[in-house]
Formats: structure tokens, sequence, C-alpha cells
């Protein structure tokens, strides 16, 4: 087999996990709810600018162009409801001066061509509302149909992304790509493009409009709307910076509520309440201050606005009518009419209307395209990269095998770690020149202080990492040369922290073999020792699990795991603290069904209790990421060493270890 290269692994602190740094969260402007579950009152408005507006909305138009005939009859009625709006509106003119203005002090009224008028009017106000229903409909189809497989692709993503990354980023921020993030981007999608687009069209069609019917009065409402530019401006950007400061005292209350919501067992039990009390009161008052803040500078600013574009309209309304009076110039030469008048009044009421909507569509959109930004982020990090050539093949007599090339190797069990080197962190070596052998059958516990690099060992030999040196041999073929997924079938992680999904129970224990029959799991069930707990339960096998085994015990959970593993029948077994959380008496219960589960098998046990300990082929002692001691339960005792130390009491890896009869 070719030597692989060292593969760089990403930079996390010694336990495992990356420090991110806050600083970056702020530089961006991301004042969002930090809280673990990422909704929520906090969960509000993303205030971030993107890095990348235009790259990040090339690859968005290009989900959204995916659905051309949408995307178009979208723009079609927009475009029918932006000109049916001015239209409607431009209809007054002809209404006053051809019927209105005429009949006045005319002894005989001539009503002739109104019903017409009227009709054609009502026929644009229909037409608009068409256009305004298909604009939303076409879009809401539109953006659902994008959304749902842009979701689709992120979820695809995570899928082959190395564990690494979930080390690096927390479960609360990856949620939020598909909840916040995305439902940013699905409004906008729906409904934030097509009206920024309409509000700006609108806008132009209305400056057009009253500049052709008097553009010496229009620049009245030009100085106005220069004023209007200004005041939101200045009043906006302080809006905007007090908004932050109130999304980021509000993200401030929820992490603390919810970090005390879940100790609430640890603060009753120091007498913590008060303190908590308190602290949650200084916060409470911070984000009340800023909240008040913030509305005040987001409410005075329509006030303002509108009070100043009163006072424009009425300037306006005085000029035009001494322009009307004086028969001033109006459309072509003509004189300027009170029709002409009225109608340029209704659009000087209008235009400050798309300027309000594309200031308020563009936070929205800004905000999407930073949720899309970092959706795309995701979808750009490199996938878990797999080299390996050697696949497992199942014989016909039911052994499996691995094929090197064409060339069958039986599938034994044997495992090799030899002089291996590790860190997360460069310069910070987690393993140092650790070798270790496991026979076919048999089983290796590891023992040590927390941070010794105990289960980082199983993680190098199912490649959730791989070494920066040395190898690790699986059957004499290096576990880098064999394709990941052949590799991880082979063997099956028992884990302390179980967890279900929601289904059947025997949806779950099938999830360690999908192809396992009914039958299967049911002697799966019988060999973890589960069978009479499930068959003791209103349904049995068919009793469905919600909430993560919410509905059983701790141990229950643990023997409904070692199931999942029984089912897979894999050839090498890697427990990791399995019953370090389990009272004795449900241990003993668990371990019948783990001993039984180990026959035969190659075993590797990350050991918290001694029970588990003795009985091992071999126990390796690890202190600093080197394997001090190595031997089995009698020939370290006779060694008189640390685990001598251990055994009998006179050191613990943590206090209180050995009188409970627990190593970590």
């Amino acid at each position: 087999m070719a030597n692989k290269k060292d593969t760089q692994n990403p930079a996390v602190d010694t336990k495992g996990k990356v420090s991110t740094d806050s600083a970056e969260d702020e530089e961006d402007g991301d004042y969002r709810d930090k809280s673990s579950s990422g909704r929520g009152p906090g969960a509000g408005k993303d205030y971030r600018k993107p890095k990348n507006t235009k790259g990040t909305l090339v690859r968005l138009m290009g989900y959204i162009m995916q659905y051309k005939v949408l995307l178009l009859l979208g723009i079609l009625f927009m475009i029918g409801a932006s000109v049916t709006n001015l239209a409607a509106s431009y209809f007054l003119k002809p209404i006053i001066d051809d019927y209105i203005v005429p009949n006045i002090g005319a002894a005989q009224k001539d009503w002739s061509g109104l019903d017409r008028t009227l009709l054609t009017l009502a026929g644009i106000y229909v037409l608009g509302i068409i256009c305004n229903y298909g604009q939303q409909i076409s879009m809401m189809y539109c953006g659902q149909k994008s959304i749902n497989r842009l979701r689709r692709d992120l979820f695809d993503k995570l899928q082959g992304l190395p564990i690494s990354y979930y080390d690096q980023n927390s479960n609360g921020d990856i949620m939020s790509r598909f909840t916040n993030d995305a439902d940013s981007v699905q409004m906008a999608l729906e409904n934030t493009v097509l009206t920024f687009i309409s509000s700006i069209l609108t806008f132009i069609g209305t400056i057009a409009i009253m500049i052709y019917l008097n553009y010496k009065l229009f620049l009245i409402t030009l100085v106005a709307l220069v004023v209007d530019y200004f005041i939101v401006k200045k009043i906006g950007a302080k809006s905007k910076k007090m908004y932050k400061l109130q999304q980021k005292a509000l993200g401030n209350v929820n992490a603390y509520v919810e970090e005390m919501v879940e100790g609430i067992r640890v603060v009753k039990a120091f007498t913590y309440e008060k303190s908590a009390t308190t602290e949650f009161d200084r916060r409470n008052v911070e984000y009340r201050d800023a909240a008040i803040n913030a509305q005040y500078y987001g409410m005075i600013i329509m006030p303002v606005l509108h009070q100043f574009m009163c006072v424009a309209y009425a300037v306006t309304t005085v000029v035009g009518a001494i322009m009307v009076l004086t028969g001033a110039a109006g459309v072509g030469g003509a004189a300027f009419t009170v029709g002409a008048l009225g109608t340029f009044l209704t659009y000087t009421k209008q235009v400050a209307m798309p300027i309000n909507q594309v200031s308020n569509q563009v936070v929205s959109l800004m905000s999407a395209i930073a949720g899309a930004e970092r959706i795309f982020n995701v979808m750009d990090t490199e996938p878990e990269v797999d080299e390996g050539e050697v696949t497992l093949q199942t014989n016909p007599d039911g052994s499996l095998s691995w094929n090197v090339g064409g060339r069958l190797t039986p599938m034994q069990g044997h495992v090799q770690v030899q002089n291996i080197d590790f860190s997360y962190v460069e310069n910070k070596p987690v393993l140092k020149h650790l070798s270790v052998e496991a026979l076919p059958g048999q089983k290796i516990a590891f023992v040590g202080s927390t941070g010794a690099g105990k289960t980082t060992i199983t993680n190098l030999i199912n490649r959730f990492y791989d070494v920066n040196a040395g190898q690790i041999l699986y059957d004499g073929i290096d576990v880098r040369d064999i394709k990941k997924d052949d590799l991880r079938k082979s063997m099956v992680v028992i884990l302390q922290d179980t967890h279900l999904f929601t289904g059947t129970i025997m949806e779950n224990i099938r999830y360690g073999r999908l192809d396992a029959s009914d039958e299967d799991c049911i002697e799966a069930a019988k060999t973890a020792n589960a069978y009479e707990f499930i068959m003791g339960l209103p349904d049995g096998f068919q009793t469905e699990i919600t909430g993560d085994g919410s509905n059983l015990s701790q141990g229950q959970r643990q023997l409904l795991n070692i199931s999942r593993a029984a089912v897979a029948k894999p050839p090498v077994l890697i427990m990791d603290e399995a019953t370090s959380s389990i009272d004795t008496r449900t241990e003993q219960v668990i371990q019948q069904g783990i001993d039984r589960l180990l026959e035969g098998r190659t075993v590797f046990i990350i050991a918290h209790r001694l029970s588990t300990v003795r009985s091992c082929t071999k126990i390796a002692v690890i202190e600093a990421g080197e394997i001090i001691e190595f031997g089995s339960h009698h020939e370290l005792l006779d060694k008189g060493g640390r685990y001598y130390e251990l055994y009998t009491g006179q050191h613990s890896l943590e206090e209180n270890d050995v009188e409970s009869g627990v190593l970590n």
C-alpha cells in the first residue's frame, strides 16, 4: 500500500473542541441569540453584512433559476402590479378635468363617458389585484421549491463532513442554518426580492409621471425627498446601532435563562438562587434600556418623515393652486389643470411609500444574503477525505473478507497501533509514540486520567481523525487504505451517552444493520439482555420512542444501544465508558448482555469501572498520551506500579474513584 501523507487536523483545544473567537461575530455584527436552540425571541433579524454579496447572489440565483417559469411569472405579475398601481392614480386627472370641473356650476350636467371611465378604472384595480395575487403565489412556490432544494443539499453536505467539523461547531449553530438562515432566505425569495424591485420601479414611475405633469412643481418634492434621505440616513444609522445592542442584550438574557434552567439542580443545591436572580435582573435591565433606545429611534423616524412630508404636501398644494389660478404651463405647454394638480398631489402622497418599502426591505434582503452566505460556507467546507480503496466483502458462507485489489484477505479483527503521534492543536500532542496490539478475540482496556488520550485512540482506529505519524494496521492493512464506510461497518462503537431516534424500538435496533430482519433484531435484544424489559412495555418492540428515549431509563436506553451493536455483528467492538453512568445493579444486567456480545470479538474498552477491567486480556494505563503500563490485571498488580496504586486505593484518578469501585 502507498504511504499516506500526514493528514492535517483542525485546530481544537485539548478537549477536542475548537476555540471560537467571539470577536469575529462582533465584527460581522451578528447579535442574534447565541443559545443552543437558536430560536425563540432572541432569534431576531440578522444585522450582519454579507462578505461576498455578489458571489452569494449568483449562487442563490442558481437555485431560483431551476424554476424559471415560476420566476418569470412572478416578474411579469410584479411589473403588472406596479403599472396598474401607477395607472390607477393617473386616472384621477381625466375624471376631474373631463367630468367634475366642467359640471361645476353647469346648468345641464354632462356625465356621458363617465361610466366607461369608471369601468376602465375598476378593471385596472381588478387587474392589479390579480397581478398582486399572481406575484405572491408564483414567488411562494418558487421560494418554497428553491429553499427545499437548498435545505436538501445542505443536509446532504452535512452527511459528508468529518467529525472534526462537528467538534468545531455547536449543534445550535448548525441548526441555525436550517432555521434562522434558511427561513430568512425563504422570506426573501417569496417577498423581499420582488417587493424591493417593485418599490424601485414604482418610485421611478412615480417620479417620471410627476415630472411629466409639472417639472417645476416637482422641484418642491425633490427637495423634500433629499431632506427625507438625510433624515433616514441619520436616524436610521442610530436605530440600526440600537437594534444591534438590543439583540445582543436579548441574546445574553436568553442564554442566561437557558443556562440557569439547565443547571437548576446545581443552583438549588448550592443555594445560588439569590445571586442568580440578581444577575438576571442586571441583564434584564440592560435589555430593557437597550430595547427602549431601539424602539425610540425605530418609532421616531416615521413620525418625523410624515410631518415633514405633510409640510411639503401643503407647500406643493399652495404652489400648485397658484399655478392653476395663474394658468401656468403644464403638460405639453397647456395650462396646469385642477385634475393635473389633484393627480400630482396623489403621487406626492405616494412617492415616499416606495422609499420606506425599500429601506424596510434592505435589512431583510441583507439578512437573507448573510444567511445564504452562512449556508454556502457550510456547503463549501471540505468533505471528509477518503482515499481508501480496500473494501469489505461478505463471503457466501457469511464470513467477511478484505478485498485488496482483487485479492481477498480474511477479516480477523487483528488491530496494531504502531508508534502513532496525534495532536488536535499544533505543538500540543495528545498521543506520543503510542503502540498497542489487539489480537483477534482479545479485550484491550484503556485506563487513565481525563484527557489522557483514551477516546482519541479509538477515534483514530475508526478514522474519525487520522494520525499525524505512525500507522494503524487492521489485519495487516493500513486503515488509511480502507474505505471509511467499509472500515466503520466492520466495527461498532458503544458510547456512554446513548442516542435513540424517533421511531419504534424495533427500528432503533435495526439501525445497527438496516437489512436485519425482525427475527435478527429480537435475537440481538436477547443477546443484549434487553428482551425482557422490551416485552414488558405496552407495545413491546413496536413501542414508540420519542425525545431521545425520554420515556426509558438510562439503563434501558443503554440496553437498546447494546442491542443495536449486537444486530450489527461487528468483528471489532469499541466501548467508550458504556456503563459509567449506570448504577451497580443495572450494570450487572447490562454487563451480562455485554459479555455475550463480546464473545469471539476484538474489543477495545475505555474503562471506568474496575469490574470491566479485571476480565480484559490486557490493560493499558495511559498518562499524558503515553502508555506507562501494559499487561493483564494480575500482571499489573504484580508490578506494583500505577495500576496497583489505583486498584489498592493508594492513588486515585479522581477523588472518591476507588471508594466507589470506579476507574476513569
